[in-house]
């Protein structure tokens, strides 16, 4: 039984223990699935036996003109804080596009991560990213609202619009979902799963792909990076371009020495409002140039996705 039927029904929780001797604290659970240690597991291994997945994540968001949430540059002005819009659009009118060339100069698939108000507001942007084939996830409506806002059928309609949002654009469903802000309910996983979602990025909670459990059947959590993210870095904890890139060359590094006993996920996701910048951006050319042109037969550069699918052929509990 999933944490919210057990509030709706006033049925207990699962018990965790504390270490108390003379009491055992009952501490709510998600029951989406069970505690698992990363070295205890079946080994496996990625197409043609790579042991290390990477995928980019490119956040494509649009948001509503003095309303509603969003990224701030500065402290937030009162509405309709033109500053702040002005700042997130950059990402799309000219971040964007640099990212683009960097992909192509590459030849780096990505998985685009776009709020379906993008085919409204900035069409030119998925024109671009759908004619050369990369992966379409689905990340919402728009940045200015959260699921976790929503009633259970409130919630249920954003994902049915979404989802035919973008079927509708590119001719196929899309398989995965990110939520604006992260921002589950209690019945994202099992609406999501209800509506034909086979991934989400919710959560960021392992380095391999994990099944969760929904009231229905079951839905794969592709890891997502909230580390190698750039808004929580460089927004949340004031990091600049030059320490961020540094993480993520740190984390390939550590991962290439690790993936021989385990294979994993590495996930690098960007805002083309930040890492698009013109004082940002060649920091992480430089670093995604330097992993490319150092990577051996045991990486695999690929979209959350593909990753998706390979973990679903394996057949893996």
């Amino acid at each position: 039984m999933l944490l919210q039927e057990r509030i709706d029904r006033g049925v207990g929780f699962g018990a965790v223990e504390t270490g108390y001797a003379s009491n055992m604290a009952r501490l709510a659970h998600h029951d989406r699935f069970p505690y698992s240690a990363i070295t205890d597991r079946p080994d496996f291994s990625w197409p043609d036996g790579k042991r290390l997945a990477i995928y980019l994540g490119i956040n494509l968001e649009s948001f509503a003109f003095g309303s509603g949430e969003g990224a701030v540059l500065a402290s937030p002005n009162p509405a309709p804080d033109v500053l702040n819009f002005a700042w997130r659009d950059y990402g799309n009118r000219v971040g964007v596009w640099r990212i683009i060339e960097l992909l192509d100069d590459l030849g780096l698939p990505c998985t685009v991560l776009p709020n379906t108000a993008m085919y409204h507001h900035a069409s030119p942007v998925m024109d671009a990213f759908r004619s050369r084939g990369h992966e379409i996830a689905a990340h919402g409506r728009t940045n200015s609202e959260k699921q976790n806002e929503m009633s259970e059928d409130e919630e249920r309609a954003l994902i049915d619009e979404v989802t035919s949002e973008i079927e509708s654009n590119e001719g196929t469903r899309p398989k995965g979902w990110l939520g604006p802000f992260i921002s589950e309910s209690m019945y994202t996983p099992d609406l999501l799963e209800e509506a034909g979602y086979e991934y989400v990025l919710d959560w960021a909670h392992d380095e391999q792909p994990v099944w969760m459990q929904t009231r229905s059947g079951r839905i794969l959590a592709v890891p997502y990076p909230q580390e190698l993210n750039d808004v929580p870095q460089i927004m949340g904890r004031r990091a600049e371009a030059p320490e961020f890139a540094r993480m993520i060359l740190d984390a390939y590094d550590l991962h290439l020495a690790e993936c021989e006993r385990r294979p994993v996920v590495m996930g690098i996701a960007v805002h083309p409002y930040l890492m698009g910048q013109a004082h940002r951006f060649g920091h992480l050319r430089d670093a995604l140039h330097r992993i490319v042109e150092s990577a051996d037969d045991r990486v695999w550069f690929t979209t959350a996705g593909a990753i998706n699918d390979h973990f679903r052929r394996l057949g893996l509990d």
